[in-house]
């Protein structure tokens, strides 16, 4: 095999110090396979430091799918979401909830931090919610959509995390845990389960690359 220059080459026209590959790595336009540069992650703080931690860029990443699965309902899975959206609404982003299985309380959430004025509920059914959410997203009217979605096939996960991704929202999708062997596109998938203290949040899939080895961390409810 050979190579042709454009033009010729001239050992004594050059002062360039050859990189080496440590510095070559290093750059963030240089992808390496099976993962995703963490400069290039767009994240909002979880408000969950050791959840931050195991996240690339240290938060939830925007304009991406993130499946929490849950073993039961009440195992935190809203209060770990709470602290983004009331960063959220503080900045004044709208954010919807798309079929909730319980009515939210609103006094609760105003102890956490979100601004009511700012929360939209819309309650469908299961074909209309998916409409619902993904139409949320893709607007980019609302900087989150969170979605209670207790069937779903990949098609219509894609279809969020496109709509996501074009309308650069985080997408919160809850689903049970027996749904934990089917495939997903989403960009973060999260177990909720019992533990001793409380419960368990383990990390099962993260686009990128996770800052520590460890996919744990315990969640202590009150």
């Amino acid at each position: 095999m050979s190579a042709v220059l454009a033009m010729p080459f001239h050992a004594t026209s050059s002062h360039v110090r050859p990189s080496t590959l440590r510095e070559v790595l290093d750059r963030p336009d240089i992808w390496r396979g099976g993962a995703e540069p963490v400069s290039s992650i767009r994240t909002q703080p979880s408000g969950n430091a050791s959840l931050d931690a195991l996240l690339p860029g240290g938060g939830w990443p925007i304009g991406c799918l993130i499946e929490i699965l849950i073993e039961n309902d009440g195992l935190g899975e809203l209060g770990l979401v709470l602290p983004a959206l009331a960063a959220l609404t503080r900045t004044r982003r709208r954010i919807a909830m798309v079929a909730p299985p319980y009515v939210p309380y609103p006094p609760a959430l105003k102890a956490a931090g979100i601004d009511l004025d700012l929360l939209v509920q819309i309650d469908a059914g299961v074909a209309d919610s998916h409409w619902s959410a993904e139409q949320c997203l893709r607007a980019g009217c609302c900087a989150a959509v969170l979605h209670w979605l207790p069937e779903a096939d990949y098609r219509q996960l894609r279809r969020l995390q496109l709509a996501a991704e074009t309308g650069g929202a985080l997408a919160f999708v809850f689903r049970p845990l027996r749904t934990m062997e089917q495939s997903s596109p989403a960009a973060v998938r999260l177990k909720i389960s019992h533990s001793e203290t409380g419960s368990c949040i383990e990390v099962l899939k993260c686009r990128g690359i996770m800052d520590r080895r460890e996919n744990r961390l315990s969640l202590v409810r009150p």
